[in-house]
């Protein structure tokens, strides 16, 4: 567990409100953890125990985790009622991975700092986005990130609460937008990448359904069209797995895993439909099979095999292929000359 708190340089006399009186309200919020810690911050660091404050930090910390999970890292402010909190919460006695959480309570500290205020709304966004999509540890990661971006924002006003140079300040103010940058360009590559996962299994499933299916169909007799759907889902899932081997495929991933894995489970009946349109082309006579006048049927067999295969692989040479062969659409004849104003006619 890592929680900051910026030393105190200036601390004034310690307020005689009842801490116990503000947690009680909503014992188990953020925002009474963060008051009731406020006070028994101030208390303590001013040389006066106040066992009231204690007990009631003791006791908003314990129904806010018992609620929330244990409390990982965190940032208080020492010179405001603000603060930034990342929670672990065990599933199933550890069996299920933990869920995390970020919490926020800086109302007090960016009241006077909106480009502050600006920055942790990012933050915010970062977290809420990466506990909605990614999992596991990269779920993890993304939220140290922006628990620590949020941190560093945090005590840019905890100082300037305690007199701190602008001008430093302002400079602090750049180096953490960069941070923050930093943090959404690992959530997007991570995010791509666990959506490309999801994408594949769909790829994978309904392919191995239709080899499955395909393989039955064979055993028993020849048809040309089912091993043309089977060539052309392979081709499909090559596609796939040369293009993300590449690096250059790009997935909306906060659409959601069940989504990712519809679409992926859409392109190898997207290859094998058009690997069975080009076999009905060439058993039809629109298209000619490119092998040697004496080939046999086990020649021209493969022949069609590849050409499904490369219609899965690539949608475009397939869609060329079979425009190919629908005839052009005659040009109409030019319209005639219009007659020349002032032209004499015998």
């Amino acid at each position: 567990m890592t929680e900051l708190i910026q030393p105190l340089s200036d601390v004034g006399p310690v307020r005689h409100v009842p801490a116990q009186s503000r947690a009680s309200a909503h014992p188990s919020g953020f925002s009474e953890l963060v008051y009731s810690h406020y006070d028994w911050w101030r208390s303590r660091e001013a040389g006066k125990a106040d066992p009231a404050a204690a007990a009631a930090y003791d006791s908003a910390r314990a129904a806010f985790q018992a609620r929330h999970g244990e409390i990982i890292r965190a940032y208080w402010c020492s010179h405001v009622e603000s603060a930034v909190a990342l929670t672990e919460r065990k599933r199933l006695g550890g069996l299920r991975p933990p869920s995390f959480g970020f919490h926020r309570e800086t109302d007090w500290a960016t009241k006077n700092a909106p480009e502050v205020a600006t920055e942790l709304h990012r933050c915010d966004e970062l977290a809420v986005r990466a506990e909605a999509v990614l999992t596991g540890v990269r779920q993890r990661i993304c939220l140290e990130l922006v628990v620590s971006c949020a941190s560093h924002l945090l005590s840019l006003v905890d100082r300037r609460a305690g007199t701190e140079d602008e001008a430093r300040a302002a400079a602090a103010l750049d180096r953490e937008r960069a941070a923050i940058d930093k943090v959404q360009s690992y959530y997007c590559d991570a995010a791509n990448g666990q959506a490309q996962l999801v994408y594949f299994g769909g790829i994978a499933t309904v392919f191995l359904v239709i080899a499955g299916i395909a393989a039955a169909w064979l055993t028993i007799s020849w048809a040309g069209p089912v091993a043309a759907l089977v060539a052309g889902a392979a081709g499909a899932v090559v596609s796939v797995m040369q293009r993300i081997n590449s690096g250059k495929f790009e997935l909306e991933y906060d659409v959601g895993g069940p989504y990712a894995f519809f679409l992926g489970g859409l392109r190898p009946l997207i290859g094998g439909a058009f690997a069975m349109a080009i076999t009905f082309a060439f058993d039809g006579g629109l298209l000619h099979i490119p092998v040697a006048a004496g080939a046999g049927t086990h020649d021209r067999r493969l022949a069609l095999l590849v050409l499904a295969f490369l219609a899965g692989f690539s949608e475009r040479w397939a869609q060329d292929t079979l425009t190919s062969i629908v005839p052009s659409a005659a040009k109409p004849p030019p319209p005639e000359a219009d007659l020349q104003k002032g032209a004499v006619h015998e």
